[in-house]
C-alpha cells in the first residue's frame, strides 16, 4: 500500500486566516533576509566590552527606551490589489492507497475602485492554496455599480441556502457586515453599507451570494439635458393633430 501523505505540524496548526497570513509573512521575511545578510548584520555590530550596558533577553538594553511597535503593512500588494483570505479549511480525499489531506483557501481580491473577485484554491500547503486562490480570483473580477462610497440600491443575493441582504447607507455609517461580506466590500471599495446574512453562515456560500447581489446592481443613469424652446416649437409645428386627420 502507498504511504499516506504526511503534513507538517505547522500546516495542521493553521485554523484561521490570520495564522495563514502570519505564515506567509514569515516566509516572505526569510526570503528577503538570507543567512548571508543576517551574518553581515551580526558582524557589523560592535562586540560588547566591559563597560557596555547589560542587555536583557532578545538583545534589548535594560536601561534604554523601548522601540515603538511596527505598523502593520497595508492590505494593498505590489500589484495594487487588495487581497484578503476569508477562510481556510482542511479537506481530505479518500483513495485506494489511503486518505490524502489538503487545504482549501477562499480568497477575495479587489482594486478598491469598484472591481472585485473571489477564488477557491486547494493544495497540500496553505501558502500554495492561497496563491492558487489569488490567481483564480484575479481571472474572474467583476465591475460593481456604486454611488459614491455605497451601492446604488437595495438588493438580495442568494446562493444555495445562503441569503444576503445588501442596503445602501449614508456617509459615516461604515461597513456593517460579517467577515466574509466585509472582505468583499473592502475589496470593492464600499465603505458604507448595511448587510444581513440569513439562514446559512457558510463562508463560501455567503461570498457567492454577496457577489450574486452585487453583480445584479443597476448603475445610475445621468439625466439627459432638456431641449431648448426653439426645438420644442419646431416639433409642435410639424406635429399633426388628430382633429385635422378626422
Amino acid at each position: 500500500m502507498k504511504d499516506i501523505k504526511k503534513i507538517d505540524e505547522k500546516e495542521l496548526a493553521v485554523k484561521t486566516p490570520a495564522q495563514a497570513e502570519q505564515i506567509l509573512a514569515q516566509e516572505a521575511e526569510s526570503a528577503v533576509l538570507p543567512e548571508e545578510a543576517v551574518e553581515a548584520t551580526a558582524a557589523s555590530q560592535p562586540a560588547a566590552g566591559p563597560g557596555a550596558p547589560a542587555q536583557g533577553r532578545g538583545g534589548r538594553k535594560r536601561g534604554g527606551e523601548r522601540k515603538p511597535f511596527a505598523k502593520k503593512p497595508s492590505s494593498l500588494t505590489d500589484s495594487g490589489l487588495i487581497e484578503k483570505v476569508v477562510s481556510i479549511n482542511r479537506v481530505s480525499k479518500t483513495t485506494k492507497g489511503g486518505t490524502r489531506l489538503a487545504f482549501s483557501a477562499l480568497v477575495v481580491v479587489g482594486d478598491g475602485k469598484g472591481k472585485a473577485g473571489y477564488g477557491l484554491g486547494k493544495a497540500g500547503e496553505v501558502a500554495t492554496a492561497i496563491k492558487k486562490g489569488l490567481a483564480a480570483a484575479k481571472k474572474q473580477m467583476i465591475v460593481i455599480a456604486r454611488r459614491g462610497t455605497t451601492i446604488t440600491h437595495e438588493i438580495i443575493g442568494q446562493c444555495g441556502s445562503a441569503i444576503v441582504l445588501l442596503k445602501p447607507a449614508s456617509e459615516g455609517t461604515g461597513v456593517i457586515a460579517s467577515g466574509a461580506v466585509r472582505a468583499v466590500c473592502d475589496g470593492a471599495g464600499i465603505s458604507n453599507i448595511l448587510t444581513k446574512c440569513h439562514r446559512s453562515n457558510n463562508p463560501i456560500n455567503v461570498v457567492k451570494a454577496t457577489f450574486d447581489g452585487l453583480s445584479r446592481l443597476k448603475a445610475l443613469r445621468t439625466a439627459s439635458p432638456l431641449p431648448t424652446g426653439n426645438q420644442e416649437t419646431e416639433k409642435i409645428s410639424h406635429a399633426s393633430s388628430p382633429i385635422e386627420k378626422a
